[in-house]
């Protein structure tokens, strides 16, 4: 009886390493280590397994997948150069942009100081016209004689302002102008000089 055990413990075990090789064999065969069906199949097909026929591996699927990433990359290189002309362009309408506004702020600043400089003119026309019709108040409420020794000792443009200006005032005033009688008791040469004087540069009307 026991030599029966012993002899049934044996027949499993060989069948237990017999399925374990095999196993082992059949795992081999999938990772690609070893080709076990191919040799087993006449075992496999007496035992009514049949074993899938391999697909011969020509390198189809490899080129394919190389087509698939040289056509990606080419698809990247395109937008590549489509983002790089849009930079280009974008670089240059910006440095159009600033040419403009650097243009602009001359010009702005040129009329800034157009603007600065008329107004100097202006005041300073003002402020000569303001002294100029106080100096002919003045000299208008004086004697003749003395207003006339006074004019006669100034320079020659400004004894033309002065006159001018107090003719104004008369104008003004709707008074007759004293300028023709204090020609008459200046001496006749500088009488002469500065009547010659004003008809070449005469006065400018509404100026």
């Amino acid at each position: 009886m026991a030599k029966v055990n012993a002899g049934y413990r044996i027949i499993v075990l060989v069948l237990l390493i017999g399925i374990l090789l095999l196993g082992g064999l059949l795992w081999f065969d999938h990772l690609g280590i070893v080709n076990v069906r191919e040799q087993l199949r006449p075992v496999f097909n007496l035992l009514g397994m049949e074993t899938p026929e391999k697909v011969p591996d020509d390198g189809s699927v490899l080129m394919l997948d190389e087509a698939r990433i040289e056509k990606r990359w080419e698809e990247l290189e395109r937008r590549e150069d489509a983002l790089f002309e849009q930079e280009e362009l974008l670089s240059a309408k910006e440095e159009e942009l600033l040419q403009m506004v650097e243009a602009l702020e001359e010009r702005e600043k040129a009329l800034e100081d157009r603007e600065k400089s008329f107004n100097e003119i202006v005041k300073q026309y003002e402020n000569k016209n303001a002294n100029l019709r106080q100096a002919a108040e003045y000299f208008t409420g004086m004697p003749p004689e003395a207003a006339v020794e006074r004019l006669v000792a100034m320079d020659d443009q400004d004894v033309i302002d002065i006159l001018r200006m107090t003719e104004q005032l008369a104008r003004e005033a709707g008074d007759a102008s004293v300028v023709s009688y204090w020609l008459s008791l200046m001496p006749a040469d500088r009488a002469a000089v500065l009547n010659r004087k004003m008809l070449k540069k005469p006065e400018v009307q509404g100026g």
